[in-house]
C-alpha cells in the first residue's frame, strides 16, 4: 500500500472517528481488528474518494444499525424445515479455502430456484452468510495465518441456467446491490464454471457494463473449471461440482456431506447451529420474535438495474430465437 493511499485511508479514519457511539459499535464488529484494511474496501470501491467513501461507510453504517444487522446472527429461520428449504433453493455452501486461506464459497447460480420461501427469509439467509463469513471465518483464517484475511473466492456454477432465471433477477439485483453498498470489495476473484451458451450470450453484452475492478475478478474457465482450480486449492476444497466433468451440481447427486450447499453439510451445521446458540443466549436476556428478518431493502445502484435490464433483454431475445418467447410471459421484470 503506497504513502498516498495510507494518507487518504487516515483520513477516512478521522472522519469516522467523529461518529457517534451506535455507529462505532457497528463499525467495530464491521472491521473485526482490522479497520485499515476495511477502509481500504469502502475507498477502493468508490475510487479512493475520501468524500464518497466517508458517505458510503456512513450509510452503511447507519443501515446495520436500522436494520439490526448486528443482532442477524441470533435469529434462527425456524423451523428447521423451513431452513432446509431454503438451503435446498438458495445453493451456497464454503467447500473449503485456497492455498493463500481465503474461503472458497461455491454458489449454485444455475439450479438455485429461490422459490420455497419469502424473499425476507432469502435475504435473511445471505445476510446471515456474510456475517457468519466476516465475524467467524475470516477472523479464524486470520489467525491460522498469521495475517489479515479478508476477502474469499466464489465459484459460480452455471449448470441448469435456463430462461426461467428471468423470474429472480429482480431478488439477485437486491442481494447484489445490498454486498455492493454494505460488503464492498469482499470477493478477491470469481470464477464461474459449467457455463451453457446463454450465460455466453449474456456475458458478452454485460461484460462491457461491469467496471473494469469488476471485471478483472472474474474468470470464465472452460468446463468444471477443476484443472485450473486445483492451481489456487487443493482437491478436497473443490466445490463437489468441479470433482470431475459433467458432475453439475445437483442438489441430490451427492452425499449431503460432500454437497456443500446440503444443510447436511459441516458448514451449514456449523452455521445455524452458531445462530441458534446466539438466540439461546439473547433469550436468557429478552424474548426473540421469531419470523423472518426484515431488513429495508435498498434501490438497485444504476449500474445493477442496467444489467439487469440487459440480462432481460438478451434472455428475451434468446427465447425469441428459440421459439419460445412464450415461456417468457409474466416474467416481467419491475423496478418497484
Amino acid at each position: 500500500m503506497g504513502i498516498a493511499s495510507q494518507e487518504v485511508i487516515r483520513q477516512l479514519q478521522a472522519l469516522i472517528d467523529q461518529v457517534e457511539e451506535p455507529l462505532k459499535k457497528t463499525y467495530q464488529n464491521v472491521h473485526q481488528g482490522y479497520p485499515t484494511e476495511t477502509l481500504a474496501r469502502f475507498l477502493k470501491a468508490r475510487e479512493w474518494n475520501v468524500a464518497k467513501a466517508h458517505k458510503m461507510l456512513l450509510d452503511s453504517l447507519n443501515w446495520r444499525v436500522q436494520s439490526e444487522i448486528d443482532d442477524i446472527l441470533a435469529k434462527p429461520i425456524v423451523p428447521t424445515v423451513l431452513y432446509r428449504a431454503v438451503r435446498d433453493s438458495q445453493l451456497i455452501g464454503l467447500s473449503g479455502y485456497s492455498k493463500e486461506g481465503l474461503p472458497v464459497f461455491a454458489i449454485g447460480v444455475g439450479l438455485s430456484t429461490f422459490d420455497k420461501a419469502s424473499v425476507n427469509y432469502y435475504v435473511q439467509s445471505h445476510i446471515q452468510i456474510n456475517e457468519y463469513r466476516d465475524c467467524v471465518i475470516l477472523p479464524s483464517a486470520s489467525k491460522k495465518y498469521g495475517r489479515p484475511i479478508t476477502t474469499c473466492v466464489k465459484v459460480l456454477d452455471m449448470t441448469g441456467l435456463k430462461l426461467s432465471a428471468l423470474s429472480q433477477i429482480k431478488l439477485l439485483t437486491i442481494i447484489s446491490t445490498i454486498d455492493d453498498l454494505n460488503y464492498p470489495e469482499k470477493t478477491h476473484t470469481y470464477y464461474v464454471v459449467n457455463v451453457p451458451y446463454i450465460f455466453s450470450a449474456c456475458w458478452k453484452v454485460v461484460k462491457p457494463l461491469l467496471q473494469e475492478r469488476t471485471r478483472k475478478k472474474i474468470q470464465v474457465l472452460p468446463g468444471c473449471g477443476r484443472d485450473e482450480l486445483l492451481k489456487i486449492m487443493d482437491y478436497a476444497s473443490l466445490p463437489h461440482f468441479c470433482r470431475k466433468e459433467g458432475s453439475g451440481s445437483s442438489r441430490h447427486s451427492e452425499n449431503g456431506y460432500e454437497n456443500c450447499f446440503s444443510l447436511d453439510h459441516h458448514f451449514h451445521q456449523q452455521l445455524y447451529n452458531y445462530i441458534k446458540q446466539q438466540a439461546s443466549i439473547r433469550e436468557r436476556v429478552a424474548p426473540i420474535k421469531h419470523g423472518s428478518f426484515h431488513v429495508d431493502l435498498p434501490e438497485p445502484v444504476a449500474e445493477g438495474t442496467e444489467i439487469a435490464k440487459t440480462i432481460e433483454s438478451e434472455l428475451h431475445k434468446f427465447g425469441n430465437g428459440n421459439g419460445i418467447s412464450s415461456s417468457l410471459n409474466g416474467l416481467k421484470i419491475n423496478n418497484d
